[in-house]
């Protein structure tokens, strides 16, 4: 019986395909926890739908996060450097509504999917956004990785 139990745990094991991730290799994924009060004005936008913000904190992501309420008391937080090249001088990006942009090569993000919109057709590796947890409780936004 010890026998049969062991021959099962040990196809078990080797029958399980370990995870494959497409991680960006441009990008680090260092861990971090903030928290978004929403009753600062600084982050009081993200009370409305659609509104985004950046969060330039010390120690928040590579360039800065990006948080968006997605409606229904959801909220995502994305990587605010470009995820399509080494982080640099010119890879920080901005926004404007719920579109950010790579100020190198203008790409653009939605900050909703974090799906890059305008993707070359050039045969090329391209990645979408690096998303970081964001989980409201009470009136705080907490983003971490």
């Amino acid at each position: 019986m010890k026998r049969i139990f062991l021959l099962l745990v040990i196809g078990v094991l080797c029958s399980c395909e370990s995870e494959r991730t497409n991680r960006n290799p441009f990008l680090q994924e260092i861990g971090f926890r903030f928290e978004v009060n929403l009753n600062l004005p600084l982050y009081s936008p993200l009370t409305n739908t659609g509104s985004a913000v950046l969060v330039k904190s010390d120690g928040v992501g590579t360039k800065g996060v990006f948080v968006i309420n997605t409606g229904f008391n959801q909220f995502r937080a994305f990587e605010a450097s470009c995820p399509n090249h080494v982080p640099n001088n010119c890879s920080a990006m901005d926004f404007s509504g719920q579109v950010a942009t790579c100020s190198c090569e203008a790409y653009e993000y939605s900050l909703f999917t974090g799906q890059q919109l305008n993707r070359p057709d050039d045969g090329n590796r391209y990645y979408d956004m690096l998303e970081y947890r964001a989980n409201l409780s009470g009136n705080s936004v907490s983003i971490s990785n």
